[in-house]
């Protein structure tokens, strides 16, 4: 008989805790090999093929296209070959939630050699897991031998598997964490088990080492509200969670209108938005330049032959050589430590407006390119960002932003930092206006130039020096030269 081996949702890196389903790659009944991709998923970064690491039949899918899962929670069921001489025959329900975390042991555990996958994602890859992390549950006490749980699709069946005995000396997992906090994989993980009553102790984490995931505590509650066994402790009504249309409109009428989730991509930049105005303070200072020798010395480079340069590779440069000059505003901020960290490297994060929302590829190694070697980034960056092709690694590690928003025909704006970056400059649209040229009244090609930076790094005087800098670069390209 084949072994039914159960693959979760891997971390796809970079603190990320969920993804969406996008597409389906495979249906119930398949067979996969290997380091098959199986799932398109959308994160709060990229879209993501998640190749399976497990050779063998399709046996169930969960969850449908469109739906958000966190990581660890399952994604599907291979069916592979014959258990080994002399293994338990455990059912997908049995196999515990820690028991194949690597793509060797499904392959140990039908009895194949330690191959392994040879496609790595974060969380998962071919390192064989450690021997306390391949264990197996017990049954559920008085359950008969060669009993089966119900199968994942089962909310309260895999809260009972999650949740310690009743015994009077308590679960191992919940001894061993008795005299200390109880670690799960992220805050949201305490607050919805503190907002539903549950006590953290309680539970086995399915994840790594015993970390208690949102999906545990999730099934906990589903299994608490159908499972009289499951019965949560008592609380008094006061204790109870209270609806958010309560806590926000002092009503338990919900407002009328379209809601739409905050998440994927918009959810992303929602929460790094709100962070960047929770955490930083931050001022703006602003300037008008006359961009027209700045675009009559890109038309002859462009003239002269060769690639292309684009007029956000210049700006680009620009901004690189005023970080050279004012390395303030290229740095961090690690409040714990109470320091600013200036940052040896410029990676460059530009915005980008696609169909799946905005988005801030990042030029790494921005201060070492010129004006032709930026521009082919941007172009690459900027397509992959329409395709919806952007790794994490592109979208990640930036430490300072140029925001080109006169591509949507406004003058000026006031940029939120990309936390937890420390300036961000705006560019609004190039148009002819009137301006004072050498004493005359003429017709130029202005720009509206903003900085937005952080006010723990610096003070107004390096600020609008940079920002100054940047104007007179703008204005007198030849000014350059001094730092090529």
């Amino acid at each position: 008989m084949a072994q039914v081996l159960e693959f979760k949702l891997p971390d796809l890196g970079e603190g990320l805790t969920e993804a969406e389903i996008v597409r389906w790659l495979v249906q119930v009944g398949d067979v996969v090999a290997v380091d098959q991709p199986v799932v398109e998923v959308e994160t709060a970064k990229a879209m993501v093929e998640v190749p399976c690491p497990y050779g063998g039949v399709v046996t169930a899918r969960y969850g449908e296209e469109g739906t958000e899962l966190p990581v660890g929670s399952p994604l599907l069921t291979v069916a592979v070959g014959a258990p080994a001489s002399g293994a338990p025959d455990f059912g997908a329900a049995d196999l515990g939630p820690s028991a194949f975390d690597a793509p060797t042991a499904g392959a140990r555990a039908a009895g194949g050699e330690d191959e392994g996958s040879g496609n790595v994602l974060v969380g998962y890859g071919t390192q064989a897991p450690s021997a306390r992390r391949r264990r197996v549950r017990p049954p559920a006490p008085g359950a008969a031998p060669g009993h089966r749980s119900p199968g994942p699709s089962s909310g309260a069946a895999r809260a009972v598997a999650t949740a310690p005995a009743p015994a009077a000396g308590g679960s191992v997992d919940a001894g061993r964490r008795a005299d200390g906090p109880v670690p799960v994989i992220s805050p949201l993980v305490r607050r919805l088990a503190r907002e539903n009553g549950l006590d953290l102790r309680e539970l086995a984490g399915s994840g790594p080492d015993g970390l208690i995931t949102r999906a545990d505590v999730e099934h906990a509650v589903r299994a608490g509200a159908s499972a009289p066994a499951l019965a949560r402790p008592e609380r008094s009504p006061a204790a109870a969670p209270v609806p958010a249309t309560t806590r926000a409109s002092g009503t338990a009428a919900p407002r009328p209108g379209t809601r739409v989730p905050l998440r994927g991509i918009r959810g992303a930049v929602a929460d790094k938005l709100s962070r960047s105005r929770r955490e930083i303070p931050d001022a703006t200072c602003w300037v008008d330049a006359d961009a027209t020798a700045l675009m009559h010395a890109r038309a002859a480079m462009n003239e002269a032959g060769g690639s292309k340069i684009s007029l956000l590779a210049l700006l680009a440069r620009i901004c690189t050589a005023a970080l050279a000059r004012f390395p303030e505003l290229n740095s961090t901020v690690d409040m714990e430590a109470r320091e600013v960290v200036r940052l040896d490297e410029v990676h460059l994060g530009f915005a980008a407006q696609t169909e799946r929302g905005l988005v801030v590829p990042v030029v790494k190694g921005a201060h070492t390119r010129d004006a032709e070697s930026l521009s082919a980034e941007f172009a690459r960056l900027t397509e992959a960002a329409r395709t919806g092709t952007l790794t994490p690694a592109d979208l990640t590690g930036g430490t300072f932003t140029l925001n080109n928003y006169g591509v949507f025909g406004v003058d000026g704006s006031t940029p939120i930092i990309n936390h937890p970056e420390a300036a961000m400059l705006g560019v609004g649209r190039i148009v002819p206006k009137p301006w004072v040229h050498e004493g005359e009244l003429a017709v130029r090609r202005v720009v509206q130039l903003s900085l937005t930076f952080d006010h723990r790094v610096c003070d107004g005087g390096t600020a609008g020096g940079f920002l100054r800098y940047v104007a007179d670069c703008v204005e007198q390209p030849a000014v350059l030269l001094r730092t090529l």
